[in-house]
């Protein structure tokens, strides 16, 4: 019997309960990020990262003065 996927994902590559997952390209339309931006994000953390991460480093410039 083959084993799952999840059963061999160790329990520290494993996101918390309360972290969720969300794809950079999604976050910087929902935010209206730059694409600079956008691809500053994607070098960081690849294509997907934690809501709390995208947040806590996510730099939007306003147009504004």
């Amino acid at each position: 019997m083959a084993r799952s996927q999840e059963a061999t994902i160790s329990d520290a590559e494993r996101p918390a309960a309360g972290e969720q997952l969300w794809s950079v390209f999604e976050f910087a339309r929902r935010y209206r990020l730059a694409k600079r931006e956008e691809n500053r994000l994607l070098m960081l953390y690849g294509p997907t990262a934690s809501l709390h991460d995208l947040l806590a480093n996510a730099r939007r410039h306003s147009l504004i003065s």
